[in-house]
């Protein structure tokens, strides 16, 4: 006695193996699933392999950009990501009294990284680089004593900037450090459409505090508390107009930060007036950030 083997038997070293219809067919639904699972799999995979190549690709490039402000060369640089045609915010980027050097390159390469098309502003004019504090002081004292022409070079940039394709031109906002942050106030004083303003140790004093109602967009002053180079007499009369001409502003302070604090190469002597603090060089990109994020969002 014993049970038949339905379909057939085979022996196998002397045992037999017995097969049912009901195992046949479980395996190959089994095999079925396992083909469709990995048909699943290896469609999206492969389709990834050939998207990773343009990924790899993707990167910030700086490019130099030469343009004009009246007969004036001016050789400024802009930074954005080359994998993304789309048009996007544009912003202004405004160096401190050093000009357009490495250093604010490397900054505008951080703006361009958080999806905005960056464009570093030449206030001095082609080929005039300060090479030190003493040289840099000579050209910030000429525009700031100058605030027609200040404007007016920084209004060509602004102007080169919403040319570029890559911008979306409702959407342009202005940043600047120490000189640059005067700069781009004098921009917002000038009546520039910009949805807003950002100054990292910036400058704040106005010689046309009436100016003021010009502000066309939000203003936000990332201040060192300890800055010895922006005068509380400044600061007063920068709040003073801010309010009379009802401006959107915020002004933030630092605890423990003086001018220059989000220079790494300012050294760390804060007696010296100017000094790198790594929190707020932080904390104040992230507030930059932030800024941002919520005007673009409109």
């Amino acid at each position: 006695m014993g049970t038949k083997p339905v379909g057939g038997d085979r022996q196998t070293n002397g045992s037999r193996v017995f097969r049912s219809e009901n195992v046949d067919c479980t395996l190959r639904a089994e095999a079925a699933y396992f083909h469709t699972m990995i048909t699943k799999l290896l469609i999206p995979a492969l389709a990834l392999s050939l998207f990773i190549p343009h990924l790899a690709k993707a990167e910030i490039k700086v490019e130099t950009v030469q343009y004009k402000d009246g007969d004036t060369v001016c050789e400024g640089a802009v930074a954005f990501d080359d994998a993304n045609e789309t048009p996007r915010p544009g912003v202004l980027m405004v160096p401190d009294w050093m000009g357009v050097g490495d250093y604010a390159k490397s900054r505008a390469k951080q703006v361009a990284a958080l999806g905005y098309v960056c464009f570093l502003a030449d206030i001095y004019g082609k080929g005039v680089r300060p090479a030190n504090a003493g040289e840099a002081g000579a050209q910030a004292g000429k525009y700031k004593a100058d605030r027609p022409l200040l404007r007016q070079r920084v209004k060509a940039a602004l102007a080169e900037l919403k040319m570029n394709p890559l911008v979306e031109k409702a959407k342009v906002c202005a940043i600047g450090y120490c000189f640059g942050g005067t700069t781009v106030l004098e921009l917002g004083r000038s009546g520039a459409e910009v949805a807003g303003i950002v100054t990292f140790h910036g400058g704040l004093d106005s010689p046309n505090p009436a100016d003021g109602k010009n502000f066309k967009g939000r203003v936000l002053v990332l201040h060192g508390a300890d800055d010895p180079f922006v005068k509380p007499a400044d600061i007063v009369a920068f709040q003073e107009e801010m309010r009379s001409n009802k401006v959107d502003w915020e002004m933030v302070y630092y605890g423990d930060a003086v001018h220059s604090f989000t220079r790494p190469d300012s050294g760390t002597d804060k007696s010296k007036g100017a000094a790198y603090q790594e929190a707020a060089d932080k904390r104040s990109w992230e507030a930059m950030k932030e800024f941002y994020a919520e005007i673009f969002a409109k």
